[in-house]
């Protein structure tokens, strides 16, 4: 959603780079592309005047950071001052000391309150409680049975006791759904209001009541991101009529331009909580402000990230995978089951989008076919376990075969299995010890490291390597001799000290024939 604001915003600072110092044209010109940028991504007028009025006023008259140039300066001023805008820090939901809480959602018709009341119970029960869904919008046609295929979905109960389609009263609902919840002991009851086309008096009138009757501790207002400067006349209407303590974004994932997300907070000054950034269940999250300034100014979210993989993975699995990928067991069936947990953690897309610095990435981004993961995984699914565990053993004709059952050609087996070896080998040099990179050449730490510096202490000796016996016979005959004389010389001390010494031969001994070949 924020894709065009965040390429503009982060545009602006290009000119700011290797400059040592600023002056008030370069400060005023990055403000001025900042306020286009936000005012094509319909953020309302009074915030925008708000946030480049306070950057501007810092970049100009606090000093600058000696840790910081004064580009990155001013990118820290403007992250500080998106925060603020996006809500500061956040908060946690407000929690009844006797329960149950009781969360009432309001909005217009549209925006996913529906949906959102089974996030909101599954990411409750996910938590702990034992959420209880009440189906108070009785005007929606079958929006009670879309209620209850949701719950179901979400495992969380539903309290449903009018057909909906006009018949039944929605604030007598709510009542009895309050007393269900604490005759069964439920910790928190969610209340789904009836929505309209637009802002109209009989719509604030119902929630009004309803609100009256059920006392909620938080009234959450489901605002629909991608209704640009509307979002403000329809927030305040809400916050006359019937109040709010909170504010939810539904379908964040959009393609609009986002600036109900940022005028929000800046208008009528309730925080957001909680985000929806998906059309499944598990697409559902707290609201974080700096995470999403990082992201709209292409620093990444990399604790979301962690987040959902310590929701995905298991501690204990992943302990077992870090052994075989150090060792040399880890196998395709392994592989699947890593694919299948990324699989789980969401969109491939998504997940790579809150990596730092993938903005400078966005067309290759955008032509990422998550259907690829699909094709790989077919791939390894066609062959046996012995395959799976042994790859060395794909001729030409499993190979084809299993080519055939995946629907794709040899070529993709074979680079699939290409890449998988390649894979493998850096991994095991990875987690192989030694104190520095192994087959890093001129790297010290890993056997057979060629290329290092060598060592200026003491180095060992080296053995030398024994003479092989000639081919020649007069020669060999020779060398046999002397070795037998050798051998029978009587040993003595290295230096003279201790021992008889070398023996001097006689004259006797003396070939004279050999050292003519000298005097001549």
């Amino acid at each position: 959603m924020f894709a065009s604001l965040s390429d503009r915003i982060t545009g602006a600072f290009k000119g700011l780079r290797g400059k040592g110092r600023l002056s008030e044209e370069d400060v005023a010109g990055t403000v001025r592309e900042i306020r286009r940028a936000l005012l094509e991504a319909d953020v309302a007028l009074p915030v925008v005047r708000e946030f480049t009025a306070a950057i501007r006023e810092r970049a100009t008259g606090a000093d600058l950071s000696k840790a910081l140039n004064p580009g990155q300066q001013v990118i820290k001023i403007v992250h500080e001052e998106l925060v603020e805008v996006l809500g500061g820090e956040s908060r946690d939901l407000h929690i009844a000391k006797h329960p149950p809480t009781v969360i009432m959602l309001a909005g217009l018709q549209g925006a996913g309150k529906t949906t959102l009341a089974g996030k909101l119970g599954k990411w409750l029960r996910d938590q702990g409680h034992t959420p209880l869904l009440v189906a108070s919008d009785l005007q929606r046609p079958n929006a009670v049975t879309q209620l209850q295929i949701v719950g179901e979905r979400a495992g969380v109960a539903v309290w449903a006791p009018e057909p909906g389609n006009g018949v039944g009263d929605p604030v007598e609902v709510a009542r009895t759904g309050l007393e269900r919840a604490r005759q069964a002991m439920h910790s928190v009851v969610i209340v789904d209001t009836a929505g309209r086309l637009g802002v109209d008096e009989e719509m604030m009138r119902q929630a009004a009541n309803i609100r009256d009757v059920v006392q909620p501790h938080e009234t959450l207002f489901v605002l629909d991101a991608m209704i640009g400067q509307d979002a403000v006349t329809t927030a305040n209407a809400f916050a006359e009529g019937v109040g709010f303590t909170g504010v939810v974004l539904s379908k964040l994932d959009g393609d609009a331009r986002g600036g109900a997300a940022l005028s929000v907070r800046g208008v009528t000054g309730v925080p957001v909580l909680f985000a929806s950034t998906g059309e499944k269940l598990e697409d559902f999250e707290r609201f974080h402000a700096d995470r999403m300034a990082s992201r709209i100014l292409d620093m990444g979210d990399v604790l979301t990230l962690i987040e959902q993989a310590e929701r995905t993975y298991d501690a204990e699995e992943a302990e077992k995978l870090a052994e075989k990928l150090a060792g040399d067991d880890f196998t395709l069936g392994d592989f699947l089951g890593q694919l299948q947990q990324i699989k789980k953690m969401g969109s491939m897309k998504k997940m790579l989008g809150m990596l730092p610095g993938m903005g400078q990435m966005r067309d290759q981004l955008d032509n990422f076919d998550e259907r690829e993961v699909d094709r790989v995984e077919a791939i390894v699914r066609s062959m046996t376990p012995a395959e799976r565990d042994n790859v060395k053993i794909l001729n030409g004709s499993r190979r084809s075969r299993i080519a055939k059952g995946a629907g794709t050609t040899v070529q993709q087996v074979n680079s699939l299995l290409e890449r998988f070896e390649q894979a493998r080998v850096m991994m095991r040099k990875m987690g192989s010890g030694g104190g520095g990179m192994p087959g890093m050449p001129g790297m010290p730490g890993g056997p057979g490291m060629g290329g290092g510096k060598k060592s200026k202490g003491r180095q060992a000796p080296q053995v030398k390597k024994k003479k092989g016996k000639s081919g020649n016979p007069a020669k060999r005959a020779q060398q046999e001799r002397e070795l037998a004389a050798r051998a029978s010389a009587p040993k003595g001390a290295s230096f003279g000290g201790g021992g008889s010494g070398p023996v001097q031969p006689s004259p006797e001994d003396l070939d004279i024939s050999e050292l003519q070949k000298y005097l001549r």
